[in-house]
This record gives C-alpha cells, sequence and structure tokens, in this order.
C-alpha cells in the first residue's frame, strides 16, 4: 500500500517518475494526489497550479507550451502539453484544465486502457497500477493520440535547442546565487567604502 505525505510547499520534484495528478478536495482547498512509479504524495497545490509551475522549474509556461502546441498540432481545446521534451515528460488533461474535476496524465506511463462504462476508462500503468478515470474510452483514445501526434512533432533539434535553454538558465541561476554569496564579502564594514578601489589605483600608478 503506497503512502500518502501531506507537503506544506512545493518540496517534489516535478520528473519523468510522475504518471497522473488527481484533484483531490482537502478541507475546503483542491489538492493534487500525484502518482508516481514509486508511490504517491498529497500536495496542497490543484492539478492545474502543479502542472503551471512544473513548466516554470522547466524554464517555460503553462500558457507557453499551450501555443507551442497549437502551432504544431492546432489543438486548443483540452490540448496536450510538453513540459520537458528531453524527458519525455508530455501530459494530456481528462477535461478542460480550468475543471476542478480535470485530471492529467503522463502519456508515456499509461501501458493499456479499457472501456469501463460510457463515461469512464480505467487506465493501466506502466508499474500496473489501475486508475478509473471520469471520460469516455473514445475521449481518453484522442487523448492518446493527440499527445503522440505532438511528439512527433518536436524533432531533435527543438530537443537539442530546449536542452540548451535549460544549460543557460541553470547557469543564470547558479551565477545569480554566486553573485548573492559574494556581496556578503565585498564591503568590509571595518572600512570605508570605496577605500580598497582608491588604493588599487595608486598602487598602479
Amino acid at each position: 500500500m503506497s503512502q500518502k505525505v501531506v507537503k506544506t510547499c512545493f518540496e517534489f520534484q516535478f520528473d519523468s517518475m510522475i504518471m497522473a495528478i488527481i484533484p483531490e478536495q482537502y478541507g475546503s482547498k483542491l489538492y493534487s494526489r500525484v502518482l508516481k512509479t514509486d508511490g504517491e504524495v498529497l500536495i496542497p497545490y490543484s492539478p492545474l497550479e502543479v502542472i503551471k509551475k512544473s513548466c516554470h522549474l522547466y524554464a517555460s509556461s503553462f500558457e507557453g507550451r499551450k501555443e507551442g502546441t497549437k502551432e504544431l498540432i492546432g489543438v486548443t481545446h483540452k490540448p496536450p502539453i510538453v513540459i520537458d521534451p528531453i524527458q519525455s515528460i508530455y501530459f494530456f488533461p481528462t477535461a478542460s484544465p480550468k475543471q476542478r474535476h480535470c485530471m492529467w496524465i503522463s502519456h508515456s506511463h499509461v501501458l493499456a486502457y479499457n472501456n469501463a462504462g460510457s463515461l469512464n476508462t480505467e487506465v493501466i500503468f506502466t508499474n500496473k497500477m489501475r486508475l478509473q478515470v471520469p471520460m469516455s474510452c473514445g475521449s481518453f483514445d484522442k487523448q492518446m493520440l493527440r499527445t503522440a501526434l505532438l511528439k512527433t512533432k518536436i524533432d531533435p533539434r527543438f530537443i537539442q535547442a530546449e536542452r540548451n535553454r535549460q544549460i543557460l538558465y541553470q547557469r543564470f541561476e547558479q551565477g545569480l546565487e554566486a553573485m548573492e554569496r559574494r556581496s556578503h564579502y565585498d564591503v568590509s564594514l571595518d572600512e570605508p567604502f570605496g577605500r580598497s578601489y582608491w588604493s588599487s589605483n595608486r598602487l598602479n600608478k
């Protein structure tokens, strides 16, 4: 039996082990139950907030990813999105993302799916876990096909460009952190500001 862990902040790393993001009412708020290949966690954000934050973690935005889907495959209703093409992380919504009952499913982790009634689909994930999804099997199949099409449109050149962009973003973040650390040592409180600058200029004359 997997164990739920309630986190009070966005601590987990969105990675390729995540299979689905499911809305769960937690008191008066909407949380997300995140299913992973090795268990699950309950976090204090709605599924849409999780997706948006995950896009930010990979140096993009939810709106930007949606626009990319529109440009590549022409889908604007319930569009699948790529979160990280390098790790092949593609998710699709089971309803309009603004709907509170909307789930997000990882395309790569769907092993099989079956009709479980007129408005339900049973999804079998790669770790053999089963999940009932409140959408028809035909609609689920359409979302799987759309996501597969999106994958084919993102060619290796795009992936390389994305990798380079993420590397630059990480270096920029590291540079900012290094600057913040150095700022604590640049100015000595024991001497007037600028003394070392003027002293070095005199020595160079």
